[in-house]
């Protein structure tokens, strides 16, 4: 593909679906599906497809088990330098250990412990927004290459 248009419609996606998970969240419907993370997934999802760290096993299991870490620290070690350290620490290794490593899911025990987040974080906005991402990334992949899609089906 163009190396104008790649990028381009890259970024469209990216602005695309960060813009639709911020409206949802302005409905208020107490839906909250954005997050801080979900920026730098965008950057993978979007703008690097046949990357490894942006396979949708990587979103969603990565951003939902360093989230879970998070919150299992929040809730039962709670704030401390050395709790942030550790639970950042726990998040790569068990990204790692799982083949789940994604990148910007490695922010969600820092963002979730600084900021207090409960239980409730991890389905919204954590796997409900990683899901979304991951479904509107194969959205755009279709648009710019059908063809990969129905070879794929075959």
């Amino acid at each position: 593909m163009n190396k104008v248009i790649f990028p381009l419609i890259s970024g469209a996606g990216a602005g695309l679906a960060i813009g639709l998970l911020a409206y949802i969240d302005t409905l208020h419907m107490g839906w909250m599906l954005l997050m801080a993370p979900f920026g730098a997934t965008a950057v993978l999802v979007f703008g690097l497809p046949d990357s490894p760290l942006a396979r949708a096993k990587n979103v969603i299991v990565g951003h939902f088990l360093t989230a879970l870490i998070g919150v299992c620290f929040m809730q039962w070690v709670g704030v401390t330098p050395l709790s942030l350290a550790l639970a950042s620490g726990l998040a790569v290794s068990a990204m790692l250990l799982t083949g789940t490593t994604h990148p910007p899911a490695g922010a969600n025990p820092l963002l979730i412990m600084l900021t207090g987040q409960s239980w409730s974080f991890l389905l919204m906005p954590v796997l409900s927004g990683a899901v979304a991402m991951v479904l509107l990334g194969w959205g755009v992949s279709y648009l710019r290459n059908p063809a990969r899609w129905q070879r794929n089906a075959q």
